[in-house]
């Protein structure tokens, strides 16, 4: 019982980090309708990034989040404003292949710059852990769940609480209509894309420190946030918790009970399961193709 117990302790803070992680490619997707392949490269430039400044400083890397988030959303700002808002009429195609090969850009830059060898962040409660009784918590992954946790709620703060939430929310559930109520179309989707890289400033922290990662290993990333996305619904937030939740219990579950080379497998095994019976998503709302 207590090696279930402690399995799924740590499935849900590691599934806490990952729905921090899909949170800012569901809300773009939610917004734009644009897949945003780039997320997982933004992810291993922040936790670049973070590595590098923690060798230079000693600054905490979970830390120094406070730093990597207002630049990743100025970042993705710049990004809409320049290339994606050019594409924005194209065909669904077209943004993929563009997101991609902003991807593809930022690996090689990284590559060139930092070579292409593993790193991670080890501060000095690395290797440390909290005790609850027979349970153990390692302390890196819960300051990362508890980061992940103040951002989320941050996000539904902004995303509930202010103007530009609701604008966004609007844009969301019926661009049509908030267009007629004055939502500019142009505006909301900057902001959407520059909040949602803002959420891979402090994804990439605590990815630095929880994860060894090498230029190429966005690859890995995007395949994951991409299934949670599919699992819990296209566009829906609380359907990126639900996507990540899973995903970390299969890992530490499978883990567990068998090996951790099947992790991924069974989530994956998950997500089939899942779309035969409800194609849209946990959280996603059937569309009628006639309407799309």
């Amino acid at each position: 019982m207590t090696q279930f117990v402690q399995a799924v302790a740590l499935g849900l803070l590691i599934g806490g980090v990952y729905a921090l992680m899909a949170s800012g490619l569901t809300l773009i997707f939610g917004v734009m309708r644009i897949v945003n392949i780039t997320h997982g490269a933004f992810l291993v430039l922040v936790a670049l990034a973070t590595w590098w400044l923690w060798r230079r400083t000693g600054v905490d890397p979970i830390m120094a989040a406070v730093v990597t988030t207002p630049l990743m959303a100025g970042l993705g700002w710049l990004i809409h404003r320049l290339l994606v808002s050019r594409v924005k009429d194209a065909s669904p195609a077209m943004s993929v292949l563009l997101t991609f090969g902003l991807a593809l850009i930022i690996e090689g830059l990284l590559t060139i710059i930092a070579g292409n060898r593993f790193r991670s962040a080890t501060p000095p409660y690395f290797e440390e852990s909290f005790g609850i009784g027979a349970i153990s918590l390692p302390k890196a992954q819960v300051f990362g769940f508890l980061a992940a946790v103040l951002v989320l709620g941050a996000l539904y703060g902004v995303l509930t609480g202010t103007w530009t939430g609701r604008a966004i929310r609007a844009a969301t559930q019926n661009p049509a209509g908030a267009a007629l109520v004055g939502v500019g179309a142009s505006g909301t989707a900057a902001l959407a894309f520059a909040l949602g890289t803002a959420t891979a400033g402090v994804g990439g922290s605590i990815l630095s420190v929880l994860y060894p990662f090498f230029p190429a290993s966005h690859y890995e990333w995007i395949s994951k946030l991409l299934g949670i996305v599919v699992l819990g619904g296209m566009g829906s937030l609380p359907g990126a918790l639900a996507g990540a939740v899973m995903l970390g219990l299969a890992e530490t579950l499978t883990a567990t009970y068998g090996s951790l080379t099947w992790s991924t497998l069974v989530f994956y095994l998950v997500i089939m399961v899942v779309l035969l019976f409800r194609p849209q998503g946990l959280f996603g709302a059937r569309i009628r193709e006639d309407a799309a």
